[in-house]
């Protein structure tokens, strides 16, 4: 299924082991660039900078080749133009494969392909259907999955989930009308079972290949299962698409569990960062916890928005610099001291010692004496006669 060549993919994984420890400081860079040249690698570009200007350029390329087929049979064809935007979603494809074979691995030209490929072909279906949303997520969400499976874009990964939620959503819709009011509901086990799913596939995956894949699956579900309850999400919704009529003092449905819920799960999601030491989850449990606030300041605003900064800001401060004081001293568990891939002041110092030391030992070497121990000569230590 996967069209790279499985040793390439097995070299990245060893090229990025290779930079994690020359960072740490752990092997020299002349090392690293050893390991380097001895394996064989895709054509990437980790820089996002240049990855973009390459995107942009295979932007380019791609439009360019659509633009030419386009003048070829433009005369040949009458109103029948979502046969041609099909016909782009092949080429797109067809460019996306060949850059593939070609070595190319998240390097710009091959994202542009792929995600244009993506683009015309729900044009195209949109087109053909009138657009109808539950079809167009359906095939997208389909070819997204294949796609990720192929070409290993991650892009494609968070285009599935994107997708897939989009089914759910449009699904319920398509429901008798009794059933929207718990699409919060539908949306929270539908999050949960993309997690603990993708949780599950990561226990039994064999080949790391899809690692990285599963894991944004998993970040993307925890980001919706709290959107999926948090309360001005769920209360601006219902009024948008449900017109639910919410008067003066009066507030939607299980209004309280969804208040509960805005600061439950952010508050849950940083305990876990923190028990599990996971960035990621710390960073999507800050955030939603901003959010959290956000939300009760959008209803209820206590205090103007520049007080209501300098107190967060000053609470954050004294949170801050409490924990550090707590932590700087422990040495294990959670802790305040640097990572052992971070390369600190103390880790050079350490090893500018270490290597000074080293480079002053010498072995010893045995120096023939020209006193003769054993019989008594000179130092009269044996057992002879002789001084």
């Amino acid at each position: 299924m996967i069209v790279h060549d499985k040793k390439i993919l097995e070299n990245a994984g060893l090229a990025q082991e290779a930079q994690t420890l020359s960072k740490a400081g752990f092997i020299t860079k002349e090392q690293y660039k050893a390991v380097i040249e001895n394996l064989t690698l895709a054509r990437t570009n980790e820089n996002l900078l240049v990855r973009i200007l390459f995107f942009i350029l295979g932007t380019f390329l791609y439009s360019s080749i659509c633009g030419f087929f386009t003048l070829l049979v433009i005369d040949s064809i009458d109103n029948s133009y979502e046969f041609l935007l099909f016909f782009f979603a092949i080429i797109g494809f067809i460019g996306a494969e060949v850059l593939s074979r070609s070595k190319f691995n998240g390097h710009g030209l091959d994202d542009a392909f792929i995600l244009g490929a993506q683009l015309t072909l729900a044009i195209a279906i949109g087109v053909t259907t009138n657009s109808y949303e539950l079809v167009i997520a359906s095939f997208i969400t389909l070819t997204a999955l294949l796609s990720y499976l192929r070409y290993l874009h991650l892009s494609m990964a968070l285009l599935f989930c994107f997708a897939f939620a989009t089914v759910v959503v449009y699904s319920v819709f398509s429901l008798p009308s009794f059933v929207h009011s718990f699409l919060p509901f539908i949306m929270m086990a539908f999050a949960a079972t993309l997690y603990f799913g993708s949780k599950k596939l990561k226990q039994k995956l064999e080949q790391s290949y899809y690692y990285l894949g599963l894991t944004i699956a998993q970040n993307f579900a925890l980001v919706l299962f709290y959107f999926s309850g948090n309360y001005l999400v769920v209360r601006e919704l219902s009024i948008e698409l449900f017109v639910q009529d919410v008067a003066a003092g009066s507030d939607i449905p299980f209004a309280y569990l969804f208040y509960a819920f805005t600061f439950v799960v952010p508050a849950g999601y940083l305990y876990f960062a923190v028990v599990k030491k996971d960035r990621i989850l710390l960073w999507i449990g800050l955030l939603s916890f901003c959010f959290s606030i956000y939300t009760i300041r959008f209803y209820y605003a206590i205090m103007p928005i520049e007080i209501a900064l300098t107190i967060g800001g000053a609470l954050l401060f004294v949170t801050t610099l409490f924990t550090i004081r707590k932590l700087k001293n422990k040495e294990t568990g959670i802790t305040f001291q640097a990572d052992r891939y971070t390369e600190t002041n103390a880790f050079l110092a350490a090893e500018i010692v270490v290597t000074s030391q080293m480079g002053s030992m010498k072995p010893e070497v045995p120096v023939d004496s020209p006193m003769e121990f054993g019989g008594g000569d000179f130092s009269g230590g044996g057992s002879g006669g002789s001084f």
